[in-house]
């Protein structure tokens, strides 16, 4: 069955420049992932640009990326590096000749050393530092930009840095997460105006991660209950009074017994409970239906899918999951869901965080060791989609 999507929806893939660039001086340069690399060489993609460049225009016409903070800027408040801004400019102005459109993201987990040292996000005062950070890149990004996300993920961000320790500081307070919320949402609004004055018609928004948490049995009623509220309400509220839009991003079924289940913690036990899974999450693609609803009932606002995939090594599973999460996104347009468009994570390999460059989500295959890319048969599969505004489900 073919599925066509309306004129006005958009199609792209997704990086994060911690992710594919060689570590500046940031809070993640050195970490050692589960899988035993470390972050600093990640995927070249600053030598590549030109390369990378021809698969992000095979792949949609928007690309949603970010710059490394900690390169364009040493010191608070200082003028970014003029090497580093044509660097980022050119890039910027290639694609936008190719037709490509940027979706800029500010901030993206990642602190430079010298706003991390100072407390990162847990000082109030450091807010004024991001502030100027995102003026600047207001100022020499701007005219290449057709959309922002403020931040990504910061319920995503709170929780990992600041509640469960996976993240740099590593901390795990409940009333630190929150408060890093409180100071990241504070930044949003003043950013968010600040966007809006210089481009009023541009539109503002973040990227909100979603799951779908479930309880297993009894035990598991009351964590599963508490981390939806948290996760999706309690951290969206410091970024909901100023959005054009929601950026969702969705990929995990996660069950509790009372503690979460993930093949990450636990390998094999998704399989013994019934659950599909990809190599991290269980996988159940209808959570993503479920989340669309909640987002347009509560808050009326346009949507759109700022990240979705799945974990895996085989590209043939992700051209399933495609199908599935496509599947949803046409029927919620169909239910009157107000759906921009869709954003695939991810372009290429790359070091996903604190796990490493081999849980893989791209669509362009990296070898962990050369670096050298691959078109893989889901990148040709998304590429049929772009080009035709549909998918064969």
């Amino acid at each position: 069955m073919l599925l066509q999507f309306p004129d006005y929806f958009f199609w792209g893939t997704s990086t994060a420049a911690t992710q594919v660039e060689t570590a500046g001086d940031h809070n993640w340069k050195g970490v050692r992932a589960r899988d035993g690399y470390l972050l600093d060489r990640t995927t070249d993609h600053e030598r590549r640009r030109e390369e990378d460049l021809e698969y992000i225009c095979r792949l949609g016409n928007v690309y949603r990326c970010s710059v490394d903070w900690a390169r364009l800027q040493n010191a608070p408040f200082k003028a970014f590096d003029e090497a580093v801004i044509d660097e980022y400019q050119s890039f910027f102005s290639k694609l936008n000749e190719r037709g490509v459109k940027v979706m800029f993201v500010i901030h993206h987990f990642t602190n430079p050393l010298w706003f991390e040292k100072a407390g990162g996000w847990l000082v109030e005062e450091n807010v004024s530092a991001f502030v100027d950070y995102a003026r600047q890149c207001i100022e020499h990004f701007g005219p290449y930009v057709f959309n922002w996300n403020t931040f990504n993920e910061p319920n995503v961000y709170a929780m990992n840095a600041h509640m469960l320790g996976n993240f740099p500081p590593y901390h795990r307070s409940w009333a630190e997460a929150n408060k890093v919320l409180l100071h990241m949402g504070i930044a949003h609004e003043v950013v968010y105006e600040m966007i809006k004055t210089h481009y009023p018609n541009i539109p503002v928004g973040i990227s909100f991660n979603t799951a779908w948490f479930d309880a297993a049995n009894s035990w598991g009623r009351l964590p599963a209950v508490f981390t939806d509220w948290w996760f999706h309400r309690k951290a969206a509220e410091p970024f909901s009074k100023k959005l054009d839009y929601w950026g969702l991003s969705y990929y995990a079924y996660v069950p509790f017994n009372p503690k979460p289940i993930t093949e990450l913690d636990h390998p094999g036990k998704l399989s013994k409970m019934g659950i599909p899974h990809d190599n991290m999450w269980g996988y159940r693609p209808e959570g993503l239906a479920r989340i669309l609803r909640q987002f347009h009932n509560k808050y009326k606002k346009p949507i759109v899918i700022t990240e979705n995939g799945i974990c895996t090594d085989d590209p043939h599973r992700r051209i399933q999951s495609i199908r599935d999460y496509l599947k949803i996104c046409h029927q919620a347009i169909k239910e009157g869901i107000d759906l921009h468009g869709y954003i695939h994570w991810s372009t290429w390999d790359n070091f996903e965080w604190h796990l490493g460059p081999t849980y893989r989500f791209g669509l362009v295959h990296v070898n962990v060791f050369t670096k050298e890319r691959t078109m893989t048969a889901a990148g040709e599969f998304y590429e049929q989609i772009v080009q035709n505004n549909s998918v064969d489900v």
